[in-house]
């Protein structure tokens, strides 16, 4: 496939393009979604704006910290400061339920058809919504581990980080939701303790060549190259949502050639931003520049 591509709000090919995919899916082979960080953007758990505020004025007063994402990569000078970031992070994204029903609302429209999920996403949110886990694959890791590479081991994490925001001075609701008491001083670093139970570990994040990919990672990626390798033909919807250019090699492009490769496969491409898609497939692409949580909850109607 050439490098040529197309940006378009929606192709001229469908008047409706909501009923379009709908009227696809339901006589779709299979239905093949890859969801990145716009649709947990979607779900309500944004990284910036009074979430972020509401949660890291400190960081934000004394480093210029502006958003969860840039933080990820800031120097703090000490571990305790470091993990009094991260299981902030962790809770709000992973552990605590997201503002809005839009993963549930997809996954109800999703049990409908023969579907496999790729995710960039690291917030377990199609777990939380119920999705089968024998039909997701999660590709770049997941906020509620913890990981050894010298082992090639990963571990849950939940009580230990639910040990750090306590710590801070932070309470939790009856939905896990993180809590900040009246008067209360919330700390800016957790207890010497903490830190030395965290210290063996890092984030099962894919930020350079130390990332875990553990058995289950395994079982996980196999089982989508098998869905995959059953669905070459036929009638196959390709659905993207909320998928950006920063890992366009995870999602994007194996999209683009699976859907330029089946004369009757169809890619939807939505996303609030920019719609990207290559011109040789632009008749059998359906892109929606629009609110996706609006767009999922149209599908369940």
């Amino acid at each position: 496939m050439s490098s040529k591509t197309t940006i378009a709000e929606f192709t001229n090919n469908y008047s409706d393009p909501i009923k379009a995919v709908k009227r696809f899916s339901a006589r779709a082979d299979a239905v093949i979604v890859g969801a990145g960080s716009g649709l947990s953007t979607a779900a309500g758990l944004t990284y910036t704006g009074p979430r972020f505020r509401t949660y890291f004025s400190d960081f934000q007063s004394k480093y210029g910290i502006e958003n969860m994402y840039s933080g990820g990569f800031f120097s703090f000078p000490t571990a305790a400061e470091q993990w009094a970031w991260w299981s902030r992070v962790i809770w709000l994204n992973r552990y605590q339920p997201a503002p809005n029903d839009t993963y549930q609302q997809l996954v109800h429209f999703l049990r409908r058809t023969n579907y496999f999920v790729l995710t960039t996403n690291v917030d377990h949110q199609f777990q939380r919504a119920g999705l089968d886990k024998e039909r997701l694959f999660y590709t770049q890791g997941d906020y509620g581990l913890f990981q050894r590479s010298a082992s090639n081991q990963t571990f849950d994490n939940y009580q230990l980080i639910k040990k750090m925001v306590l710590a801070q001075g932070f309470k939790l609701g009856p939905d896990q939701q993180l809590l900040i008491p009246q008067g209360a001083q919330i700390k800016m670093q957790v207890p010497v303790e903490l830190v030395n139970q965290a210290q063996p570990f890092s984030l099962n994040l894919r930020v350079d060549n130390n990332f875990v990919e553990d058995a289950g990672w395994h079982e996980a990626a196999n089982r989508f190259s098998s869905f995959i390798a059953r669905h070459q033909t036929g009638r196959v919807l390709f659905l993207e949502l909320g998928v950006g250019m920063n890992t366009p090699g995870i999602i994007k492009y194996p999209f683009w050639n699976w859907t330029a490769n089946n004369p009757a496969a169809c890619l939807v491409t939505v996303d609030k931003s920019r719609l990207i898609y290559p011109q040789e497939i632009s008749r059998r692409t359906i892109a929606i520049k629009g609110d996706l949580a609006n767009f999922i909850q149209q599908l369940n109607n």
